[in-house]
């Protein structure tokens, strides 16, 4: 019986990890537009010392060895075949998408690494760092820089009441007291508009018509979706109105017998899904007579 054609979209965790999972049981192709996989949580970190970042940009062929990879973009999807940006067209009889959260980053380790040194130089020779943000990314980022930079003039800067707002207000109360034993400089319920300001002049203007002197800023506001292109698919009505893919309990678009979504790119709360589990219901799929659906509801 000859393999089935699985193409996945996207390799950051969700994709790479089915793509490793999977490879020996299927055809897999893995689409990405950077030849390499990333560890998101550890990231920031690489930020404040480029040498850690040798040890989370990992190749996709280090863990992926048996599948095709296609470092390029999808730019189209049919009912039989993925167009990449390219002008490859890949058949496939189940499709993954799992392109997450997209953002500028380089297309190959060595440039990826050597953008890590280049911003950590700048974070070294700066003495007052500006972050735009108090979310997940703002508040790591800040903590990193005055753990490592003690003597450097760190501001955050964010519109919400309290930092990190999608926790508890006690974690967020603990985080803003040790961000401050840090001496931190937290704004909250104040904006910048950066198209107004420019690390040339070195300084930024508040909502509430505070100025900041800063040598060095960082936006972190969270990252777009990696689904602008789909509306132009077969899948366009397929989206809702923040542009996630709606799934159903089994993680497949719904009204699509072959066509499934993992990750953050799904309307799915993240907090119902165990992704070890996904991925192991979606092996199976390939290891017995019959598909099996990807369960979430347990």
């Amino acid at each position: 019986m000859a393999e089935k054609k699985v193409v996945i979209l996207g390799g950051g965790v969700a994709g790479a990890n089915l793509a490793k999972t999977i490879q020996h049981q299927a055809n897999v192709t893995l689409i990405d537009p950077k030849e390499y996989f990333e560890i998101p949580w550890a990231s920031l970190r690489g930020l404040v010392e480029p040498t850690f970042a040798e040890r989370i940009v990992i190749n996709h062929r280090e863990y992926f060895k048996k599948g095709d990879l296609v470092v390029s973009s999808a730019v189209n999807i049919t009912e039989t075949a993925v167009v990449t940006a390219d002008g490859q067209q890949i058949a496939y009889d189940y499709l993954v998408i799992a392109t997450g959260h997209t953002e500028p980053i380089p297309k190959t380790r060595r440039e990826r690494l050597d953008q890590y040194k280049g911003e950590n130089a700048k974070i070294k020779s700066a003495s007052s760092v500006l972050i735009v943000g108090g979310g997940p990314t703002g508040v790591e980022l800040a903590a990193e820089i005055a753990v490592d930079f003690p003597d450097k003039k760190v501001t955050i800067v964010h519109k919400g009441t309290r930092l990190l707002e999608y926790i508890g207000t006690k974690a967020s109360s603990k985080a803003l007291k040790w961000l401050k034993s840090k001496k931190v400089d937290v704004k909250l319920e104040q904006s910048v508009d950066l198209s107004s300001s420019s690390e040339a002049s070195k300084t930024y203007q508040t909502s509430n018509g505070e100025t900041i002197e800063a040598d060095l800023h960082f936006l972190c506001i969270g990252k777009p979706l990696g689904s602008t292109w789909i509306r132009e698919t077969l899948l366009n009505n397929d989206l809702d109105a923040d542009g996630r893919i709606k799934v159903d309990k089994h993680l497949r678009v719904k009204g699509k017998s072959n066509i499934f979504a993992i990750g953050d790119i799904t309307d799915v709360q993240v907090s119902v899904i165990n992704q070890n589990q996904v991925i192991m219901a979606f092996s199976r799929m390939f290891i017995t007579p019959f598909p099996l659906p990807l369960d979430i509801s347990t």
